[in-house]
């Protein structure tokens, strides 16, 4: 079973409603997004409400439609630039001293 969480849902509200408004601010229907993404219009209106069970490619695919360069930043997420708290957990990890290679 998934993990669920209230924090979880709560951000997935945020961003299904920061969809419909930038949607709106367009003045794009719902039919024409819905077609953009490849997805039916109720798809769309889960997305909107963010419900959780929506893939995160057609989250993706939203990004990239209405502002392509914002889909970069969701890409990059994860990457080692980005992760800070990873950064800190390898440099825990690093030897307290470097031994020389001994000669034969």
């Amino acid at each position: 079973m998934a993990y669920k969480s209230y924090v979880v849902d709560r951000a997935l509200k945020k961003l299904g409603g920061d969809l419909t408004d930038a949607r709106r601010r367009r003045r794009i229907k719902t039919e024409l997004m819905a077609e953009r993404l490849g997805v039916t219009r109720s798809t769309l209106d889960r997305m909107e409400k963010g419900v959780s069970s929506v893939g995160i490619g057609t989250y993706a695919a939203a990004i990239y439609s209405l502002d392509p360069a914002k889909l970069e930043l969701f890409a990059n997420i994860f990457s080692r630039e980005n992760d800070v708290l990873g950064q800190i957990v390898s440099d825990r990890e690093l030897p307290k001293r470097i031994r020389g290679t001994s000669r034969r």
